[in-house]
């Protein structure tokens, strides 16, 4: 059997696509990663992050599992670009002796302005390569916190991130099948939205509504 590839659902009611909100500036240079608490009161920049996970299975290294899960505040920013990517591939292995490659990628990513030009990417792939009956996942969540004025996450939204860090880690090394996979880790992006909606209520007033959004793209095999 030849590469397979899991078709892209539309479905979803999540966003299963690449994002792109605004006009992103060219030029932009630098690397943010999560930021002090002076930050959300620095005078606004630019930033760009990028995250990405990737697990390879084959004949050699029958599993491998992986993700990634990250906070960036950026605070007051006139221009952002912020990709998030996940790859699994399970290669040449047969169905008495199966491949199981799971990537997983959470990425928040809080900015403040009320004008901000923002070029926001989230990708997955799964992909069996000749590879019968192997378990594939990969799962890309992008999480954009999005507020007139700057804030910061508080302690409470930072433990109860971190809680939702623990079980997704433990999920990953887990040997669910993919599709229940799919559900409990869609479950686990659920809380993180319920947190961070909750962070947002207390953040400071503007003109413009607070807002939180979820870029989700999830591909496995077998499909279900």
């Amino acid at each position: 059997m030849s590469s397979h590839r899991k078709p892209r659902s539309t479905s979803n009611p999540f966003t299963g696509r690449v994002a792109r909100i605004g006009l992103f500036a060219a030029g932009v240079a630098g690397v943010a990663t999560a930021v002090p608490a002076q930050a959300a009161t620095a005078a606004p920049h630019a930033a760009i992050a990028s995250d990405n996970v990737f697990s390879h299975t084959d004949r050699m290294h029958h599993t491998q599992v992986r993700d990634s899960f990250t906070v960036r505040q950026f605070g007051t920013v006139n221009a952002a670009s912020v990709r998030n990517q996940a790859n699994a591939v399970s290669a040449g292995c047969s169905a008495d002796d199966a491949c199981r490659s799971v990537a997983l990628s959470f990425q928040i990513v809080t900015i403040a302005g009320e004008r901000t030009h923002l070029n926001a990417v989230n990708l997955s792939d799964a992909a069996n390569k000749k590879c019968t009956g192997c378990q594939t996942l990969a799962g890309a969540y992008q999480f954009v916190v999005s507020t007139p004025r700057p804030f910061l996450l508080d302690d409470d939204a930072r433990h109860r991130l971190a809680d939702i860090h623990r079980r997704l880690d433990a999920l990953t090394r887990s040997s669910l099948p993919a599709a229940d996979l799919k559900t409990r880790v869609d479950g686990l992006a659920a809380e993180v939205s319920g947190v961070l909606h909750d962070a947002v209520a207390r953040a400071p007033k503007g003109d413009a509504q607070p807002d939180v959004t979820l870029h989700r793209h999830l591909e496995g095999w077998p499909g279900h």
